[in-house]
């Protein structure tokens, strides 16, 4: 570990991220794995700390008048901006519909902001447009405020979105990542990998024998039906970048609790599993645009995991895993031959840009 002496000092304060082994920022920190969280953990949420912020959720639960409210934002900068399955106008709508999601909140409004590069072309604009409002209509929110900005040709790379929003949450429902308990089954809502291997075989030209299409979908439908049987659902997020196994570390390390999966119960598509064999990849690690994790209590598993399959996007749902009381903080999946091995978070970048 770099002494702390050998740290920068950056406007009068002590960086406290060690420049000597992090000079600049990496691809890797942007990538939801362990760098993303050192830059968060180390040098951002020092900064902002509240109590609001503290969670880290997918976005902050807000009391209002009496009224309880999710807010979240996130900026799109994938490439290539148009995918199998989508581009980054519905990725920006459905992105932050599934963080409200994620919040237990029914989506109500969205913001947009836009950073074009100049000579994009209107008519690819125009595509991205059209698909943020198809998107808007489909997950059942507004778009009520933005803004617009251009830079240089050069000087970006297509176009950039941000788009934020707020929703209601009911006051029963109390979905938390410190909430995960000993002995929730944990249930994901289809097979993973599609969207990151969607996003590489358009960017390094790989052709499969059947094509691997983004799962881009708004769950708040799906969120729906879940809490219409269960109010108490403990914990949920939307695993995308760095994939089921970022996401799973992040809550075992919220709530100190250890989580147990089964490789066996985990749905990968063949075509998916075939191309991460090709690449070197692992399907835990790849980013997802349309699937949750729900932690729920046991004696309502069966229930949720009913709703769900009776929904279009949940028609595959599963318990992969529950949470157990040993190894806490850490993921332990057992492995398909009978053995287990730890599920870390990801250190570097496997698929860069892909939300």
């Amino acid at each position: 570990m770099t002494d702390i002496r050998d740290n920068a000092v950056v406007q009068g304060a002590t960086c406290p991220i060690p420049i000597s082994q992090y000079p600049n920022i990496l691809l890797a920190h942007g990538g939801g794995g362990t760098l993303t969280h050192q830059l968060i953990e180390k040098m951002l949420l020092p900064e902002f700390r509240n109590q609001l912020l503290e969670p880290l959720h997918d976005g902050a639960i807000l009391s209002v008048n009496g009224m309880k409210l999710a807010f979240s934002t996130d900026s799109y900068v994938v490439n290539p901006i148009f995918f199998p399955g989508g581009n980054i106008g519905e990725l920006a709508i459905n992105g932050t519909v599934n963080d409200l999601a994620m919040c237990g909140a029914t989506p109500l409004f969205l913001s947009a902001a836009f950073i074009i590069e100049e000579g994009f072309s209107m008519e690819e604009l125009w595509k991205v447009v059209r698909a943020m409002h198809t998107a808007s209509l489909h997950a059942g929110v507004q778009l009520v405020t933005g803004d617009t900005k251009v830079v240089e040709r050069g000087k970006g790379d297509h176009i950039f979105i941000t788009t934020s929003g707020i929703g209601v949450i009911q006051s029963e429902v109390n979905i938390n990542p410190r909430r995960a308990s000993v002995g929730d089954n944990i249930i994901i809502n289809g097979p993973i990998g599609s969207h990151g291997i969607a996003i590489m075989s358009v960017r390094e030209g790989l052709e499969f024998t059947s094509p691997v299409i983004s799962d881009t979908a708004p769950l708040n439908g799906l969120v729906t039906s879940m809490l219409t049987v269960c109010r108490d659902i403990h914990v949920m997020r939307d695993p995308t970048r760095g994939g089921v196994a970022s996401a799973l570390n992040e809550i075992a390390a919220s709530a100190n609790v250890g989580i147990m999966i089964d490789e066996n119960s985990i749905p990968v598509p063949p075509e998916v599993r075939g191309a991460c064999e090709i690449l070197g990849l692992d399907p835990l690690y790849i980013a997802n645009e349309g699937k949750l994790l729900a932690f729920i209590p046991p004696e309502h598993a069966e229930n949720v995991l009913k709703a769900m399959r009776q929904h279009p996007l949940g028609k595959e749902s599963v318990i992969i895993g529950e949470v157990v009381s040993t190894h806490p903080g850490l993921v332990v999946m057992k492995s398909r031959i009978g053995g287990t091995r730890i599920v870390d978070m990801i250190s570097g970048e496997q698929l860069p840009r892909i939300c």
